[in-house]
């Protein structure tokens, strides 16, 4: 019997990878604020990644913890601090104090978004370029598993996700598409691969238009993408025109999220 506990299991992605990660023998433990109904070979903690105290006893008896939970766009800077970046911290600690020996933890693309064409294919270590408030938060979560790791022997996997839902919305995901399939196949290979350490590695599918980032660092770990945005381009470029390589959406690898106008202070 393994026990993963998922924080914000109520999510897109978390939503996406309960089934995905089933199996016999395994239970999969969901914290959310949220309300959650538990189905077969599921347990739900309704709970905040801010309460120490209620991550812990989730992290009980766990195996390994993936941590999506936080907010997943820009807000302003003490929501962010609070949920993101202090609740990160606590997951970690909890994970420590409980005595689980593994945890994923969900980074972005906006870790490093500043990054442009000219840096492709970005390399696991490549230098954090973070383009929001959101992305310096998945830079501090990234350092805290490194912390983690060297200091107290955990397992940290960082997932750079780029962009993650059932099918590429925009003319951009035809290069950084991540689909739930991939993304089930991904998480999988985080959670069984054996002594990983600390690694970093990208989030995205076996995309056509791909290149922007590295697959070398997930291969290791056993990913293999299956699915490519292209079966879209069809319709999104009936709908869009083909791509401007000026748009900010190609100039940087964190598209709309570097432009001035996301300024979180007036969100």
């Amino acid at each position: 019997m393994s026990t993963i506990l998922i924080t914000g299991a109520a999510g897109g992605i978390g939503t996406a990878l309960r089934p995905r990660l089933a199996r016999p023998g395994r239970t999969l433990r969901l914290l959310d604020l949220e309300p959650l109904e538990a189905g077969p070979g599921e347990e739900a903690v309704r709970a905040s990644v801010t309460d120490l105290a209620a991550v812990t006893e989730a992290c009980r008896d766990a195996d390994a913890v993936i941590h999506l939970g936080g907010l997943s766009g820009e807000a302003p800077w003490p929501r962010i601090l609070e949920t993101n970046i202090d609740g990160t911290y606590k997951v970690f600690e909890a994970a420590r104090r409980a005595g689980v020996p593994r945890v994923v933890f969900a980074s972005s693309n906006h870790a490093v978004g500043f990054h442009t064409p000219a840096d492709y294919p970005l390399s696991e270590d490549t230098t954090t370029l973070p383009d929001t408030y959101y992305g310096a938060s998945k830079v501090a979560g990234e350092a805290l598993g490194a912390l983690y790791h060297h200091r107290y022997g955990l397992d940290v996997i960082v997932v750079r996700i780029l962009t993650c839902f059932p099918k590429p919305l925009d003319l951009r995901a035809l290069s950084t598409w991540l689909s739930y399939d991939d993304c089930g196949r991904l998480f999988e290979a985080c959670i069984t691969a054996e002594k990983p350490g600390y690694r970093v590695v990208y989030g995205v599918s076996a995309n056509t238009r791909g290149g922007w980032v590295s697959l070398e660092g997930a291969a290791a770990l056993g990913y293999v993408a299956k699915d490519d945005a292209e079966a879209y381009a069809g319709e999104l470029l009936a709908e869009h025109g083909e791509p401007d390589p000026a748009d900010r959406l190609f100039t940087y690898l964190g598209g709309h999220f570097t432009s001035p106008r996301l300024d979180a202070d007036n969100l």
